[in-house]
């Protein structure tokens, strides 16, 4: 369970990165809708923040489950 809830917190991440870099939203492109988001600059730099760190989790993802306690 712990694998899957990082899984979908990594693709939010990732949407977020590309809301960040690019105004464009992976998610919705996928299920419909508008997918380019006009955001602040701040706004722009808090998802793409949050993007790389969700990147950074990626390692969490593989690594073994005795060697993260």
């Amino acid at each position: 369970m712990g694998k899957v809830a990082l899984t979908l917190v990594i693709i939010g991440a990732l949407n977020w990165l590309l809301v960040g870099l690019f105004e464009w939203d992976l998610v919705t492109a996928l299920l419909g809708g508008d997918i380019h988001r006009e955001s602040s600059g701040i706004s722009r730099i808090v998802y793409t923040l949050v993007g790389l760190s969700g990147l950074y989790c990626l390692k969490y993802l593989f690594m073994d489950e005795s060697r993260a306690r």
